[in-house]
């Protein structure tokens, strides 16, 4: 074997290691997240059995969106995510109080979020608020006795999941701190 093939397998382990380290630590994000909403909040905030399911995906879903590479990019991740789905959460809250689930209404909350994002000088976060607003709306014609909770729910789910993600990326990522898998 070539000294070069030789430098070649050695480095590649070590080259990995910061990679792997940050799946596994995403996993256990994703771990803590889940377990707080469906056993912890789902004693204060439940309210059916499949909701509390629905809002551990989507705390989860905020983990996974949020934690990178860095730290920084982590906060800017929680950002984004925050501003994006407090305007969509808004938007579909003002909605359901009046209003049942319509797919003419959900369009135009997409439409409305997607101007509303481009006019605070956030059209990135245009992605962020449709999707939510779909998943909010779609959850509250699915459970329409409680359509207007859906939008706490999944700011409380989203909320939780986010200062996970942050949180995890403090502790792991934050130069300086133990366990940093910062490259």
């Amino acid at each position: 074997m070539t000294k070069a093939r030789q430098n070649e397998i050695t480095r590649w382990p070590a080259e990995m290691r910061p990679l792997f380290l940050h799946g596994l630590t995403l996993s256990i994000l994703c771990m803590i997240t889940y377990w707080l909403i469906t056993r912890m909040l789902a004693h204060m905030l439940s309210v059916s059995r499949d909701d509390d399911l629905l809002g551990g995906m989507w705390a989860v879903v905020a983990t996974v969106f949020v934690y990178r590479y860095s730290y920084e990019d982590s906060v800017g991740a929680a950002l984004s995510r925050m501003g994006a789905t407090s305007l969509s959460f808004a938007l579909c809250f003002i909605y359901l109080l009046f209003f049942p689930f319509h797919f003419w209404g959900m369009a135009t909350l997409i439409g409305v979020g997607a101007v509303a994002m481009s006019l605070l000088g956030r059209p990135d976060d245009v992605i962020t608020t449709g999707i939510t607003t779909t998943v909010v709306m779609v959850v509250a014609v699915i459970s329409p006795d409680h359509a207007w909770k859906e939008p706490i729910l999944r700011m409380v789910d989203t909320i939780v999941g986010v200062a996970v993600g942050v949180l995890g990326a403090w502790i792991s990522l934050k130069p300086g701190h133990t366990g940093s898998t910062a490259a």
